[in-house]
């Protein structure tokens, strides 16, 4: 889940190979276009549509070394959320089929057209940056421990990846848990969200970007849904209806005389939920994604977009057909860089195993375990802190 979490990813799920899918043909656009008609005169598009979307989810595949992220303009989707006839509507297709290359292939991919203002995205980094600037003693005020639920603020050095110190500090906030809300389960997570009192519009201005991210992340794994071939409302309800939502304010200090070339800001990782939204500084380039020849690729930011990229739950209701990706943090440039990493996440006490849609695309082989999110979730934050 975490930008800076470890990358072990103990659900055992078995290995696949990353594959390019093919471009949709002549033979399928026709398709898509004669289902469309169909739909239209009788009235019930849902059947022929999602027969079209499967195919057009499913061409052939080869394999594939990715060598860059791909831009992705989700402005289709985003009109369309909430329309009954969504999957009647062309471009709306065109965003499935690309998420769903996007996720096979790399697990990465930047988003475009998703409606939050770049007045606000640039405002949640500088404000991020104000409280990077404080003083040790001011920032400790809000200092994270087991007693807070891992909420607050943690020095660099004080989070953990693969064993390793990373050269980051970070302010972590989770979704608000009451006392008792899950029971055992949820006892380790228990708390409220540890908000700086400079700067004073903090929280305020926090809270208002993790609204607008929660809604643009649930429209996107609708066409997600489409793409693995359920139905849009899939991660509703039980799923992710309630979502134990997560996000990261990270501050990366910048190449000195103490560092070596190459310190690593965070370890390579996997994120733990459903998808992750990477606000970066848009001068630095330091994100890399590992591909599956074992090479480190390039993220760097590009303006007007976030870069997603899916986790380790996506990859079990999938069955392996999504794979959550490597990625770590390497900032060599002598700038602080700030990133701001939210995490969509199932409800805390969901169940994730494959869904019936994935199953059929894998003969029926179930190549991933069912695992409890919340589990999962505490297993990890448990050993990620030097504290």
């Amino acid at each position: 889940m975490f930008v800076t979490r470890p990358c072990p990813f103990s659900i055992h799920c078995e290995e696949m190979h990353l594959t390019k899918s093919s471009s949709i043909s002549v033979g399928l656009r026709i398709w898509i276009l004669y289902t469309g008609f169909l739909s239209q005169s009788s009235g019930s598009p849902n059947h022929f549509h999602l027969l079209a979307l499967k195919k057009a989810c499913n061409p052939p595949a080869m394999g594939f070394d990715f060598q860059a992220i791909p831009i992705i303009d989700i402005s289709p989707l985003m009109d369309k959320c909430g329309d009954p006839m969504m999957i009647e509507d062309q471009g709306v297709l065109q965003v499935v089929r690309e998420l769903n290359e996007a996720c096979k292939v790399a697990g990465f991919f930047y988003v475009k057209g998703h409606g939050i203002p770049e007045s606000l995205i640039q405002e949640v980094k500088d404000v991020a940056r104000e409280f990077f600037d404080l003083p040790y003693e001011e920032k400790v005020k809000i200092k994270l421990s087991p007693e807070t639920g891992y909420r607050g603020y943690q020095k660099i050095q004080e989070n953990i990846t693969l064993g390793k110190p990373d050269m980051h500090e970070a302010i972590d906030c989770y979704r608000p848990m009451d006392s008792g809300e899950y029971g055992s389960l949820g006892k380790t997570m228990e708390g409220q969200n540890l908000w700086p009192e400079n700067p004073t519009k903090f929280k305020s201005m926090m809270e208002e970007y993790i609204g607008l991210l929660k809604d643009l992340a649930r429209k996107i794994m609708q066409g997600i849904a489409l793409a693995l071939g359920g139905l849009p409302e899939t991660f509703e309800g039980e799923r992710a209806g309630d979502s134990f939502w997560v996000m990261r304010i990270i501050g990366y200090p910048g190449l000195s005389g103490t560092m070596q070339h190459n310190d690593v800001g965070c370890e390579a990782h996997t994120d733990y939920g459903l998808l992750t939204f990477v606000n970066q500084d848009d001068d630095i380039n330091a994100l890399q994604v590992k591909n599956p020849a074992g090479e480190w690729i390039s993220a760097p930011p590009v303006p007007g977009t976030f870069v997603c990229n899916i986790g380790d739950m996506l990859k079990v209701w999938s069955n392996g057909l999504y794979e959550s990706t490597l990625h770590r943090v390497v900032n060599n440039s002598p700038k602080y860089r700030v990133s701001v990493a939210f995490f969509y996440e199932p409800n805390f006490d969901t169940s994730a195993e494959p869904l019936e849609c994935c199953k059929e695309k894998t003969a029926g082989v179930v190549r991933c375990q069912r695992v409890v999110y919340g589990e999962h979730l505490v297993s990890k934050v448990k050993t990620n802190f030097a504290i």
